[in-house]
């Protein structure tokens, strides 16, 4: 029996629409289960980690920051009977000694440590010798909330991929403040501080190396400046530095501070030698833009009227460079579970936006309030428009760059001495 073209078409569409419609089924089918799975490892989290004693080890030598771990530890008290004890660290290498002396005895179940505050070099000591638990921030339903895909600086430690070993706490990040009643055009992204101080030379400058916050201004050129390269030269920011990548990665630095410092205060023949000065500048009117490691810091300052009311502070849009502080849980804590529970509490909204607060903490959120709920949201925007209350990971879904090797800053220090040092 011959089938004309006219029903051959229809049964080979009703024959694709079958398979298209299985495929889908299948894709959705599969999306349920991967959440249903996950949903029932997070119940078994918090079935065993319930009523454990969890030891956070953190440093101890500020009352602010002690004061809101006795908050948190009230707050999982109520919500898994969790006991949080609070032990007060003078330095967090105590706690690295501690576990790696544990391992050294083959105390590999029972340590003392549950849950450490940590990073940079702390970090890439335990993750050497193997010293923490692998692959569970992302467990955490919370650590979602930090957009990880977009900021990833929450998956680096200085520059070393935290591999699921550590789940950040809080950030500073750099931040560019001015006066709102001097200034209605405040630059926006690298390229466009350029033109900015090209139009109004003499406001802008920044800090002589090797201040931490003239690097951090010199480490977000670079990486901003390095994304016309191909990754996987990118990539070479974030591992000990070679001749190769210096010539790879430093001439298109060197060539953008080329054009900028004649536009600088003083046409870049002097510079500050730390942020002090940067805001005293401010506070004189002789800089019109200005920047800071915390954005904190802008609102004490105006309650201290070191800076007027109406100023107002910002992330540029092509991304913050950002040092993100995290927690750990040590590979032979006998409480992981009640850990998570601990970690994923302090990310969760409530928590960050409390600790955010000037008057608790002043210690900016990690979290992308783009992942928010409304209800959510609202809990940040507490603080006045001073500060970055509602934006603190910025609502214009720019980035926040991740630190890179700590190699590159005496590299780029001494090569900034040689080019420009000045008294």
């Amino acid at each position: 029996m011959r089938v004309s073209n006219y029903y051959r078409k229809i049964l080979v569409s009703l024959c694709l629409l079958s398979v298209f419609s299985l495929s889908s089924n299948s894709f959705a089918d599969e999306a349920n289960s991967t959440a249903e799975s996950t949903s029932r490892v997070w119940k078994n989290v918090e079935m065993r980690g319930t009523k454990q004693d969890v030891y956070f080890h953190a440093w101890g030598g500020d009352q602010q920051i002690n004061n809101y771990i006795q908050w948190a530890a009230k707050q999982v008290k109520e919500k898994y009977k969790i006991n949080l004890h609070h032990v007060k660290l003078t330095d967090t290498s105590e706690a690295v000694s501690r576990v790696l002396a544990e391992k050294a005895a083959d105390n590999h179940r029972n340590g003392q440590v549950d849950l450490v505050w940590i990073n940079g070099a702390n970090f890439a000591s335990m993750a050497k010798y193997q010293l923490l638990a692998a692959d569970w921030a992302g467990e955490l339903p919370n650590f979602q909330l930090t957009n990880p895909t977009n900021n990833p600086a929450m998956t680096r430690d200085f520059g070393v991929p935290t591999q699921g070993m550590e789940a950040p706490w809080g950030q500073a990040a750099l931040t560019f403040y001015f006066d709102s009643l001097k200034v209605n055009d405040v630059p926006e992204t690298l390229s466009d501080l350029l033109i900015w101080s090209e139009k109004h030379p003499g406001h802008f400058t920044y800090p002589k190396p090797p201040d931490f916050l003239g690097m951090s201004f010199l480490k977000y050129a670079l990486l901003v400046l390095s994304e016309s390269q191909p990754q996987i030269i990118q990539d070479k920011l974030y591992q000990p530095v070679s001749a190769e990548s210096e010539a790879e990665l430093l001439p298109a630095l060197w060539q953008f501070l080329d054009q900028l410092h004649p536009t600088l205060w003083r046409q870049g023949k002097h510079f500050v030698s730390n942020g002090l000065a940067l805001r005293r500048l401010m506070s004189d009117t002789e800089l019109q833009v200005s920047f800071t490691f915390s954005a904190a810091e802008i609102p004490s300052a105006i309650s201290r009227y070191d800076l007027p009311d109406s100023t107002r502070s910002y992330r540029m849009k092509d991304g913050s460079l950002s040092n993100i502080h995290f927690v750990a849980i040590p590979y032979n804590s006998p409480h992981i579970e009640g850990a998570k529970l601990v970690a994923n509490f302090l990310l969760s909204p409530e928590a960050q936006a409390r600790k955010q607060k000037t008057v608790i903490w002043g210690d900016s959120s990690v979290l992308d309030l783009s992942q928010l709920t409304p209800t959510q949201k609202a809990l940040f925007d507490v603080d006045g428009k001073q500060h970055l209350s509602a934006n603190i990971i910025n609502i214009d879904n720019t980035r926040l760059l991740s630190e890179l090797h700590p190699s590159w800053v005496k590299v780029i220090t001494e090569q900034w001495l040689t080019r420009y040092g000045v008294q």
